[in-house]
């Protein structure tokens, strides 16, 4: 019996809303994402039962630590701008599973999203069963959902999708396609339990989805990350475009609401381009998106069109990444979860706002370096909200409270819940002019913050 059956008078959004939280809860019942298999046999086959959808557009993908979301979906924008049908996947989602898998600059609606969920259910259900009688797990969350990306794509049907890896690269299970572009952000210590401790180890396994042929474009990188990424492209003759010596950054300036930026990329220079995001690193991913681009376009040899560029920047959008949710009084929120993207939060804050005084709200997951996340923010502080995410891997607040105390030697408040650490913070801020708040220390927290801002009415 469906869901219309039990109630007729539901609607077209309703139901699909609902068969989308099935979707949802499907997926969730497969081994979860901070438990990835270091595979992609089991991927590959059941894309091929699928009839390898992941082979019916082209590609850009998008490696990294820090960064990869939204030089993903700058480049995605200036994409759209140039006037193809456009696939996006990101990870994680802030609020529904729909943000992963864009359409055209659009999440994908509860009925795509069902409907092509449905379609390969089969398909999946078969690989699950050869793989149980192997001896090995069925497809995890993550393999299921990349399937279901590339499903949706191949459906659509868009002529390019700009991928970010999951975690890594060579094993991860968007590198079962080709990307005709490979694009790494800064590479930097993380997932040091999966990918290595070493930023050398790191490097080599993102390098994995260099492909033979691919052109390559790299952020600027700590030389054992470039050394990797220059081995990965000379095995598989790929060309490289680097930061600072191909193309890069040449200023950002200020603006209301964001930044004008000068770069030069690989084919062209682009003079003062208004970008509505905030923070130097924006200004950086925006550079390394117009190589890729470039590299996509036109071997590196095409140069993007002002106008087409001058829409795709202006439209671009990083949910999560120093947000302005709220204001009277302002709060902000990022999802930096490593010291390598605290840096970059901390220093965008000096050079965007003049607050006089913050509550930073933070929240870590158990994975994480949280020492030096607390290290790197602490002194932006004025005061400090320690809570947790709903997340399972979230390190519980009072062990955060704790363990913040004694790297700060300042005292901190304990909140069992983000809700009540959000209304205390916005009440001290609310009291004088020039406080304001910081949400940030994962994007579990960062996801919950905007949904706590919207139900309550204070979100922008």
């Amino acid at each position: 019996m469906s869901a219309r059956d039990d109630d007729p008078e539901l609607s077209d959004d309703a139901l699909f809303q609902s068969q989308a939280d099935r979707v949802y809860a499907e997926l969730l019942a497969r081994v979860g994402e901070s438990a990835p298999q270091p595979r992609l046999e089991p991927t590959r086959r059941a894309a091929e039962l699928l009839g390898d959808p992941q082979k019916a557009f082209g590609m850009i993908h998008i490696t990294g630590t820090n960064g990869k979301t939204s030089t993903s979906r700058i480049t995605e924008s200036i994409l759209r701008a140039h006037g193809l049908r456009t696939g996006l996947f990101t990870s994680p989602h802030l609020s529904r599973v729909n943000e992963r898998i864009m359409i055209d600059g659009e999440p994908i609606s509860n009925e795509a999203l069902v409907t092509n969920w449905d379609d390969i259910t089969p398909y999946l259900k078969m690989a699950d069963e050869q793989l149980v009688a192997e001896g090995e797990e069925p497809l995890t969350y993550f393999e299921a959902l990349t399937l279901l990306a590339y499903a949706s794509f191949a459906d659509a049907p868009v002529d390019v999708a700009v991928v970010e890896v999951g975690m890594g690269g060579e094993w991860d299970s968007t590198n079962i396609a080709d990307g005709q572009v490979a694009v790494f952000t800064p590479i930097a210590l993380d997932h040091v339990h999966r990918l290595g401790d070493t930023i050398a180890e790191i490097a080599e396994t993102k390098a994995g989805i260099i492909k033979p042929g691919a052109r390559i474009v790299t952020a600027a990188q700590h030389p054992d990350a470039a050394d990797a990424i220059i081995r990965a492209a000379a095995s598989n003759n790929g060309t490289i475009a680097a930061e600072g010596r191909d193309f890069g950054l040449e200023s950002a300036t200020v603006g209301v609401g964001g930044q004008l930026i000068t770069a030069h990329g690989i084919a062209g220079r682009y003079e003062e381009v208004f970008l509505p995001l905030l923070g130097d690193h924006q200004a950086q991913n925006a550079a390394v998106a117009i190589a890729a681009v470039e590299s996509f376009l036109g071997g590196g040899e095409q140069r993007i069109g002002e106008d087409v560029l001058a829409e795709g920047l202006a439209t671009a959008t990083s949910p999560g990444r120093l947000q302005l949710l709220g204001i009277e009084p302002s709060v902000l929120v990022d999802a930096a979860h490593n010291p390598h993207g605290a840096e970059a939060l901390a220093a965008a804050i000096g050079k965007y706002f003049d607050f006089r005084e913050l509550a930073l709200v933070v929240g870590i997951l158990a994975d994480k370096d949280a020492h030096g996340i607390v290290d790197t923010l602490a002194p932006l502080a004025t005061r400090i909200h320690v809570t947790q995410s709903h997340s399972d891997r979230a390190i519980p607040a009072d062990e955060l409270a704790d363990d913040v105390e004694q790297w700060t030697h300042e005292t901190v408040i304990r909140f069992d819940t983000l809700e009540e650490a959000l209304d205390a913070a916005r009440e001290w801020a609310g009291l004088e002019q020039g406080r304001a708040v910081l949400v940030t220390g994962s994007i579990t927290l960062v996801g919950e913050a905007i949904d706590i801002g919207r139900d309550q009415g204070w979100a922008l």
